[in-house]
């Protein structure tokens, strides 16, 4: 597998980070429900709450290389046989998941950094984090951080609707279209034959 992309595959640094960030949200909206929805004992609650801040980060760090990749690295072209609208509503549902995906773990990076209980971040239990600059001074700490967590919490669903639309959009090309758009993020998937692709850009 080359580092470049090819004219109907994605790059090995593009695959590797897509399905790193896959993990990582799975990760995320797992410990997110556990966290919210059930009854978990104190010390597990805040243990939980340690993972999800350290996968959180990490995934935010993902998604900043993520970005920069890709300003450097075009994406394969869409399958020449998508409707010109089913293209642009593609690319929107990448854009709206490119923005929420950095915009949460910035939400809850604040979230934090607003918390009146000013409990450190330490990724992993091993290198600290820095609260965000401002928001711990702030004179009306809990309000601040309840806003942000309904931000949060809303966010959330949202990011659950998208990955459920890209998911079955996914698998739509697959299963029903049976063109490669899924199968240019798989890796070490042998290529398969296709109807011929354009570039959309």
């Amino acid at each position: 597998m080359h580092m470049v992309a090819t004219p109907r595959r994605y790059t090995l640094v593009a695959i590797v980070l897509h399905w790193l960030i896959a993990l990582g949200i799975l990760a995320l909206l797992g410990l997110g429900l556990a966290m919210t929805r059930g009854s978990l004992p104190p010390m597990d609650r805040f243990a939980f709450y340690q993972w999800h801040k350290s996968i959180g980060l990490t995934v935010l760090v993902l998604m900043a290389l993520r970005v920069v990749w890709r300003l450097f690295h075009a994406p394969p072209p869409l399958p020449a046989a998508m409707p010109k609208a089913e293209r642009r509503a593609a690319g929107a549902a990448h854009l709206a998941l490119y923005g929420l995906l950095l915009a949460m773990p910035l939400v809850g990076w604040a979230m934090v950094s607003a918390s009146p209980y000013n409990i450190p971040t330490v990724l992993y239990g091993v290198i600290p984090w820095p609260h965000l600059p401002v928001l711990p001074e702030l004179p009306n700490k809990a309000a601040v951080e309840g806003v942000l967590k309904l931000v949060h919490s809303y966010g959330a669903w949202l990011l659950i609707a998208l990955l459920l639309l890209h998911v079955g959009a996914a698998l739509r090309h697959h299963l029903a279209l049976r063109d490669d758009t899924l199968w240019r993020m798989l890796p070490l998937v042998p290529r398969r034959s296709a109807k011929p692709e354009v570039s959309s850009r």
